[in-house]
């Protein structure tokens, strides 16, 4: 598959260990080629090509934790939904947060999914395992040229 057939993702998550973990997930298709940034201001940056960011892809599809630094998941997230450039592309949050008030907020800005980060490990990786194919096997994402089809249980081993 050329390169110009992968999936960009964007992953935007503050904490190193959770998007480390994400991330090996992901990166166990080369299909995939994901992108992480640690705070809502790299966000906009990464997604309005600008500084350190002015030559990367948009991504078909962006992970989106809640609580960042500089900028809040929050903000970026009504920021992403409210322009006509950004908004057709799918925002999945991914959150610690059990607070109802949180995935209200969330769905209340065009979130198109909330997911709620387990503790435990093995429901990480089931978790992440139903994530890729629901979004890569199910759904159709814009801005894809084809559909990309993933293993499912290449995940869980």
């Amino acid at each position: 598959m050329s390169t110009t057939d992968s999936v960009e993702i964007l992953l935007i998550e503050d904490n190193p260990a959770d998007a480390r973990l994400i991330l090996e997930m992901i990166d166990k298709y080369k299909e995939t080629n994901a992108k992480y940034v640690n705070n809502g201001i790299a966000a906009m940056d990464y997604l309005y090509k600008r500084n350190e960011y002015k030559n990367c892809k948009k991504p078909s599809l962006i992970l989106l934790d809640l609580g960042l630094p500089t900028k809040s998941g929050f903000e970026v997230l009504k920021e992403i939904k409210t322009d006509d450039k950004l908004k057709c592309i799918p925002v999945i949050i991914l959150t610690g947060s059990t607070d109802n008030k949180d995935i209200n907020e969330s769905y209340k800005h065009y979130a198109n999914a909330c997911i709620v980060k387990p503790i435990d490990f093995d429901k990480i990786d089931d978790y992440m395992a139903t994530f890729m194919d629901f979004w890569f096997n199910i759904a159709t994402l814009p801005v894809i040229p084809k559909k990309i089809k993933f293993d499912f249980q290449k995940l869980r081993t």
